[in-house]
């Protein structure tokens, strides 16, 4: 279970262990659980916060549910050059992404994402993770803890790219793995993630 939520470019973890290092760790209990205003506290000083309990899974449901629940996919594509497809967006690498609409699969979700945002049409090969992303939302006023389900999809193409404006994306590129190393630097932890776990799982196969 994905118990890692990050809010931009920091990250709370709920956790069994402490898990040292550069991780602030603090105890929380399954019936005392521990709040969002408390971790956004921890958050100002601190890039990385664990919370450390007996019952890490109970803990992250009571923390889960101070947020309204928001699904979404999107995915890495992979082309038959071998080049993967990013999109620069607000001013940062990304990957496309966007929310589930209703009546929709996950799976159909990421491709159509994909598409707009790209310009590409590709079919999804496999599932590569889940992240947890964690925002306020002022149009509606509430905060949002966003699970994003991230494929990687396939199209044949090595062109024929589409950056889709209004969404902010002022470009999408083609680029090589070693390239997308490279640009993960500029990218949301969320999004270096995805490109690890492909990357990764890549070498294995």
């Amino acid at each position: 279970m994905n118990r890692t939520v990050y809010f931009a470019d920091k990250a709370v973890a709920f956790t069994a262990e402490p898990p040292g290092g550069a991780w602030y760790a603090v105890a929380a209990t399954a019936g005392g659980g521990i709040s969002r205003d408390k971790i956004l506290n921890f958050l100002e000083s601190h890039n990385t916060v664990a919370v450390v309990s007996d019952d890490p899974d109970g803990v992250f449901a009571a923390f889960a549910a101070e947020f309204t629940p928001v699904e979404a996919a999107g995915g890495v594509v992979v082309n038959d050059c071998g080049e993967w497809l990013m999109i620069h967006r607000n001013g940062r690498w990304d990957l496309p992404k966007g929310h589930l609409e209703s009546g929709e699969r996950i799976e159909e979700c990421a491709a159509r994402e994909v598409e707009e945002e790209t310009g590409v049409a590709a079919e999804v090969v496999r599932p590569l993770c889940e992240t947890l992303h964690a925002y306020y939302f002022p149009k509606t006023a509430r905060w949002e803890l966003k699970r994003t389900h991230w494929y990687e999809l396939h199209t044949p193409g090595c062109s024929g790219l589409t950056p889709q404006t209004e969404e902010g994306i002022d470009a999408a590129a083609w680029c090589t793995p070693g390239e997308a190393a490279a640009r993960a630097g500029d990218c949301y932890p969320t999004v270096r993630t995805v490109l690890d776990r492909l990357r990764t799982s890549a070498d294995v196969k």
